[in-house]
């Protein structure tokens, strides 16, 4: 039985989704079992666990053969960093013993050793964890979500306005969260001989302006930038509710990537999802949503 952390959210629930529906057996691992009534119909198991509780972490790893591991985001009005390195920590800790086979990992891209820059170093320090312990372990690094423009379609529905940190011709290897679960699915079900790194990217690389265009054309509706000045990011975090703490490290994380290219490589696993078509079917279900 496969293990999936982060069920319930975007690249745990296209993981499980993809091996359920290549007839594997799947058990779902998360904080709140009343909120995953839609997994235990289409047959997936349920196992209640928290990243911050290690016996609940150890017994449900025992459960399976292999496990999809995600290292769960912090509330960001927390300090994201110092929880998320504790969670990190704990996953390794409760790997020790589980019997499991093989682990497959969600990193990102540019993860590097350092400290206060968010997921960089956080996902570095689990990636380090993972190649010291005895499991076989595979790693997906996917530097950038489609699913990060999600919440901003309200906005730029409303306003016309796609509000971004990036500049309007960064190249930024995005991809769809169904793409990353096809990859992390591909690696469950592959030798425990597949370890060490993928870069997980969609057909193509993507700019802050190939955005607007996708959603201007979603929407049918005129869609521009509007570029946050760096020296104005950690204020935009801390408006959209950080803590301080939180803010400096997302700001950091920021300037890191886009300074560094986004770690891009030559010879990335490609999934299939375009922007277009990522960014089209958002505005569907939001507009089934409206309607319904």
């Amino acid at each position: 039985m496969h293990i999936i952390m982060g069920g319930t959210g975007h690249v745990g629930s296209a993981t499980a989704a993809n091996l359920l529906k290549r007839g594997e057996a799947v058990a779902i691992l998360t904080r709140h079992a009343d909120r995953a009534g839609e997994w235990r119909a289409r047959g997936a198991e349920i196992i209640e666990a928290n990243a911050e509780d290690v016996p609940s972490l150890c017994a449900a790893f025992r459960r399976g053969r292999r496990a999809f591991l995600l290292n769960p985001p912090a509330d960001t009005t927390k300090d994201t960093d110092t929880v998320e390195r504790r969670t990190a920590a704990n996953l390794l800790v409760a790997l020790e013993g589980s019997g499991l086979e093989k682990v497959v990992a969600a990193s990102t891209g540019g993860a590097q050793p350092g400290n206060r820059i968010g997921d960089l170093n956080v996902l570095w320090e689990l990636e380090e964890g993972l190649r010291r312990q005895s499991i076989p372990a595979a790693i997906n690094r996917g530097a950038y979500y489609m699913s990060n423009w999600d919440d901003l379609l309200d906005v730029v529905r409303r306003d016309g306005v796609l509000p971004t940190m990036f500049p309007e011709d960064t190249v930024i290897p995005m991809v769809a969260p169904r793409d990353l679960g096809e990859a992390a699915a591909e690696r469950l079900l592959s030798s425990v001989n597949d370890v060490g790194v993928w870069y997980v990217e969609g057909p193509e690389r993507y700019s802050p302006r190939d955005v607007a265009r996708a959603f201007s054309l979603a929407l049918d509706q005129p869609v521009r930038l509007a570029i946050t000045p760096r020296d104005q990011w950690k204020q935009a975090f801390l408006c959209l509710g950080f803590s301080e703490p939180a803010a400096a490290s997302y700001t950091r994380m920021t300037e890191v990537s886009v300074d560094s290219g986004f770690d891009l490589t030559d010879d990335p696993w490609c999934g299939s999802t375009s922007l277009d078509s990522y960014i089209r079917e958002l505005v569907a279900r939001s507009g089934t949503a409206e309607g319904g």
